[in-house]
């Protein structure tokens, strides 16, 4: 079975934001040149998609969402904060202008999400 690669959102160098220079198709090859930001949420960590994933799947019931994880309401909500904080915290370093030429390191601010 293959694995599917995250694209990484932070710079391996200097732990800065990355951006997106170049997106193409694989089937015409077509090829688009530019400079993209990272939407918020491609920028999350794999557990903290996952939770998003979960939320949606239970239509936004917290209820449901600890079912899912097997933990209290009040964890999935505690965890459900420290998610708005996180984006909170990539939205306003995408105001920055983060990238590797300025900007913040959203890995610093980063909320414990771990259930």
């Amino acid at each position: 079975m293959k694995t599917e690669r995250r694209l990484p959102s932070m710079c391996p160098s200097c732990g800065q934001l990355l951006r997106v220079e170049r997106l193409g198709c694989q089937e015409c090859r077509t090829v688009v040149g530019g400079d993209f930001g990272l939407p918020v949420l491609a920028r999350l960590d794999p557990e903290e998609m996952e939770f998003v994933v979960n939320l949606v799947k239970s239509s936004g019931s917290l209820k449901d969402l600890a079912r899912v994880y097997g933990v209290s309401y009040p964890t999935v909500r505690n965890r459900l904060d420290a998610l708005i904080e996180r984006v909170k915290a990539l939205e306003s370093e995408s105001m920055r202008g983060g990238g590797c030429n300025g900007g913040g390191n959203a890995s610093k601010t980063r909320p414990d999400m771990a259930l």
